[in-house]
Formats: C-alpha cells, sequence, structure tokens
C-alpha cells in the first residue's frame, strides 16, 4: 500500500532513489528530405510523408552519410502537434550499415505556427521557441558497431535549409 509523507510525497518501501539520468553526445545528423507527400487525413489525423534524400552525421567515432530512402511518416495531429514515425540507413565512413529508427514529438506553440509553416521564415525560429524531441534507437550487423544496439538514446531536433538536423546523446 502506498502511503504519503507529511510533505505529500509517496513513500513505498519498494521505492528507491536511483542515479539521474545522464547523457553524453554521440552525434549530430544533417538530414536532407524530398518534398513531401500528402497522404491525406485519416482516423488518426493527416499523415505526410517526408523521404530522406540524404545527409550527413559526425560524432566522436562516429561518422558517416544518411542513405537517402526511409522517411518520416508524420502525423499532423488535430491539436497541432506532430508525432514523427522515423527509419533511416546511416552508412558509417568504414562502410557499415545501420538501422536508426525513432518515434518522437513536434509540439510547435500557436504564436510561431504561421513562421514555421512558411518555407522562408521556418529556418529562422529559435528551436527553443517549440518542443522537437525524439527517441533514437539503432540496429546493425556490424561487429565493430554492434555496442549501438545496445543503447538508448534522445535527440533534439531543429528546422535546416533543405531538411531537419539532430543533435543526438547517448543515455548513460
Amino acid at each position: 500500500m502506498t502511503t504519503r509523507t507529511s510533505d505529500g510525497m509517496k513513500s513505498d518501501p519498494r521505492l528507491r532513489a536511483v542515479d539521474e539520468i545522464a547523457t553524453t553526445h554521440l552525434f549530430d545528423m544533417a538530414v536532407d528530405l524530398n518534398p513531401p507527400q500528402n497522404i491525406g487525413d485519416g482516423p488518426l489525423g493527416k499523415r505526410i510523408y517526408f523521404g530522406a534524400a540524404g545527409g550527413s552525421f559526425e560524432g566522436p567515432g562516429l561518422r558517416g552519410e544518411v542513405l537517402p530512402g526511409g522517411g518520416d511518416w508524420a502525423l499532423f495531429r488535430s491539436d497541432g502537434g506532430m508525432s514523427l514515425d522515423v527509419r533511416l540507413t546511416l552508412r558509417t565512413d568504414d562502410g557499415a550499415l545501420v538501422l536508426m529508427s525513432y518515434g518522437g514529438r513536434w509540439i510547435i506553440p500557436a504564436k510561431v505556427r504561421e513562421n514555421i509553416a512558411d518555407p522562408v521564415e521556418s529556418r529562422q525560429v529559435d528551436p527553443a521557441e517549440y518542443y522537437f524531441r525524439t527517441a533514437p534507437m539503432f540496429e546493425t550487423g556490424s561487429k565493430q558497431y554492434a555496442w549501438l544496439n545496445d543503447i538508448v538514446c534522445v535527440g533534439s531536433g531543429y528546422l535546416i535549409e533543405g531538411g531537419v538536423a539532430y543533435q543526438v546523446s547517448r543515455v548513460i
């Protein structure tokens, strides 16, 4: 049975303090996008496909290119938010292939939606003005990069000319 202490906190003898979640930089990534394909309004919202045309990623000990193909099957919700559903193939500078998949949320406050919708103005909006976060996971058969199969990451996204960029951090 959970009880509350005098300060209103839960007091359950099974709960204990654990280290705070910390991260370390994994890589920065730029993804070039093809023109969007409007799949249309469905039961969950408006689905738009943003196909990956290429790109690059680079971090300490990990760099390469984003291969064309794959992309984001974005769902624009009725409340103005966007749910991401992304699958990309990365090729490291030494030739290993890595599947990067992630979900996430892009929440754009009403005060900046008009600027975000404008193809020129959208790149000028400060990323601090919106919430664009992802949860990348990786899959590879490469022995050298097998450690990617066992990590969880978080990413922070923003718009760039021709696409999107992310700062990806490994949860340690």
